[in-house]
């Protein structure tokens, strides 16, 4: 249990970040922007996930933010839930950017959150916990409807935007990406450890 709070305090520095970049004058600045990227602010590629079009989008995703960890917290401290969201954040827009050309800007956490919801369903797995399957079909089923039929109308219309289903999608691989590489390691042999 005591990765309660540094699990519990992580996600509130990441809300209060989220909160902070929603209220400051900084979108310009840090919104993920193709033409921008390629010009060589690398930074949009991490920095445009903790963007949003506004207060509903940010209400839901922080919202999304807090359920997913409610689920899985007993599986992070706070280094460690730190290190996810980076690691999701980098692969997020590394993914947009390099197979989707024609996503030319894009604000918003629900990437990062597919691929947290991804991560939290394997650890479950891993744990030999059956929920974390079907936790895992329903995210696989979700992106997958979304892939071919779109998001729906009524969420598009509340967040003023189009919704980047295409971030669903790189979040989930990037979430078993960032899993693969916490197995490898995790189960990598430590030379000085003594047998």
């Amino acid at each position: 249990m005591k990765s309660i709070p540094a699990s519990v305090l992580s996600v509130v520095i990441i809300t209060l970040f989220s909160v902070l970049m929603y209220f400051m004058p900084v979108s310009d600045l840090l919104n993920y922007q193709r033409v921008q990227i390629d010009s060589g602010q690398w930074w949009r590629l991490i920095s445009g996930n903790y963007l949003h079009t506004n207060h509903w989008h940010l209400i839901m995703n922080l919202a999304g933010m807090w359920v997913i960890t409610a689920l899985h917290y007993h599986f992070y401290n706070g280094k460690g839930l730190l290190i996810l969201f980076a690691s999701l954040s980098l692969l997020e827009g590394l993914g947009l950017h390099l197979f989707y050309p024609s996503l030319i800007g894009y604000v918003g956490l629900s990437g990062i959150l597919h691929g947290y919801f991804t991560f939290g369903a394997l650890k479950e797995i891993q744990h030999k916990m059956k929920a974390g399957y079907l936790l895992l079909l329903g995210v696989i089923a979700k992106v997958t409807y979304e892939q071919v039929n779109g998001a729906t109308e009524q969420v598009s219309n509340l967040i003023n935007a189009r919704v980047a289903t295409e971030s669903h999608l790189i979040g989930v691989l990037a979430g078993v990406l960032v899993f693969i590489g916490y197995l490898a390691i995790t189960r990598w042999p430590n030379p000085t450890a003594k047998s």
